[in-house]
């Protein structure tokens, strides 16, 4: 039987889900996306899905490798954002995070990763957008920086963009937010640009689960669900779209009103 929250709304177009728990929230989602993806395989023989990373997505993933059931064999991943210029074996590289959390331990039938040290990043670019067309996502799992971003989109976020994947430059609180979470020493050590998923492209999927734990996130959370539409919050788009689903613990939900 699936997690229960603990407080229910509606803001706009999407559901929120408050759990009493980070943890609760983490197996809440696992179970949703393991009925999205079963569906998704009854009806067209596979699931597709977008991963977020970052030590707020620590709990869903723990929940979502321990889920049992899946058919993991027929299923492809692929990921958000990675860091311009950086290999698979760097710390903080998020393909590296997602095969040690989830991907070496489940093993789908297919895991795409974005090739964020590719010498020629325009065809990176293309490779990518060309494997999301042939696959298109059934699921997107996603996160919400401190700074309201979406993936790595920063705000001011392109809401409109025809792109699927495109080249960002990193703002210095999303920055800042990589060093708070212990993956770089300093503000220097933290890549200025990255490669990632645009606003639009991470919407596209069929479904999409905002999975948003810890008081650290709850000035985003507030400004997404109660702040204006804008660009300035990327985050605030969500909640535009009927297909979205925000989960949340009581710490990130404490500046609701």
């Amino acid at each position: 039987m699936s997690v229960e929250p603990i407080r229910t709304k509606r803001v706009d177009q999407i559901p929120v889900l408050i759990f009493e728990s980070n943890d609760a929230l983490g197996a809440r989602a696992a179970d949703d996306l393991a009925e999205i993806m079963a569906h998704a395989i009854a009806d067209h023989g596979l699931a597709s899905i977008i991963l977020a990373t970052g030590n707020s997505q620590l709990t869903f993933m723990k929940a979502l490798r321990a889920k049992e059931g899946i058919a993991w064999d027929k299923v492809v991943v692929f990921h958000m954002d990675e860091y311009l210029g950086m290999s698979d074996r760097h710390p903080a590289s998020f393909r590296r995070y997602l095969r040690e959390k989830l991907i070496d331990i489940v093993q789908p039938r297919a895991f795409f990763p974005i090739h964020g040290e590719a010498p020629d990043v325009k065809a990176e670019l293309k490779r990518y957008a060309d494997l999301l067309g042939q696959y298109p996502a059934d699921a997107c799992v996603l996160g919400f920086g401190e700074n309201g971003h979406l993936a790595f989109n920063d705000p001011p976020a392109d809401f409109e963009t025809d792109e699927i994947i495109h080249v960002v430059t990193l703002d210095e609180r999303c920055r800042m937010q990589q060093v708070g979470e212990g993956h770089f020493a300093t503000l220097e050590d933290v890549p200025k640009q990255a490669v990632s998923l645009t606003v639009p492209a991470l919407l596209a999927a069929k479904r999409v689960l905002a999975v948003v734990p810890e008081a650290r996130k709850a000035e985003a959370v507030q400004a997404a669900l109660e702040g204006p539409l804008t660009p300035d919050c990327p985050a605030s788009v969500v909640r535009t779209r009927p297909r979205v689903t925000l989960y949340l613990d009581p710490e990130s939900a404490s500046l609701l009103s």
